[in-house]
């Protein structure tokens, strides 16, 4: 089963690659990994989805609560979310086809981004599946080239993982 993981971390030099090395070291495959700093330019939270059963989630827990970095982690797959990826692909595409990848843009609601002699480059953004199945689509046309972020993903409603005062007292408190 794939988990969805909102972590907040400190916002400092090498919080990622610390993350990174904790999963690598344990064996465990990160599927996506997103970062960005939060309106809290002291608060950084990393998407992270991961694959495995209960026990590699524990496990996965209980080696990011161990990192003085990391504020809060919540596993958000169970809960009611809204999640997004962006992606970039440049196709080649003969003048005579452009009109068909246009289509398919506006099927996908994506837009064209640059558009070259021979080729185009299209963004798109969306969930896994409406990702993957754009990406299928273009598959006949030649994909130069593609690059996805990586999920985000948000609670709907009321519910969030943000920074508080309160989360900060209690990583506060860990330390002591």
């Amino acid at each position: 089963m794939r988990h969805t993981l909102a972590v907040l971390v400190e916002n400092n030099p090498g919080v990622l690659a610390r993350v990174a090395g904790l999963f690598s070291r344990r064996g465990f495959n990160i599927d996506s990994l997103a970062v960005g700093r939060t309106d809290n330019p002291t608060v950084s939270r990393m998407t992270i989805v991961v694959e495995g059963d209960a026990r590699v989630l524990e496990q996965v827990n209980k080696q990011l609560h161990k990192l003085v970095d990391v504020i809060k982690i919540s596993d958000i797959t169970a809960d009611e979310f809204v999640d997004r990826e962006l992606v970039l692909i440049k196709v080649s595409v003969d003048p005579s086809l452009r009109g068909e990848v246009m289509q398919i843009a506006d099927v996908f609601r994506a837009r064209i981004v640059d558009l070259g002699k021979k080729t185009v480059t299209l963004e798109c953004t969306g969930n896994d599946g409406k990702i993957n199945a754009f990406e299928e689509s273009l598959q006949s046309y030649g994909i130069k080239e593609l690059v996805r972020t990586g999920k985000i993903a948000m609670q709907r409603g009321s519910r969030y993982t943000g920074f508080t005062e309160r989360s900060q007292k209690m990583n506060t408190n860990q330390e002591d």
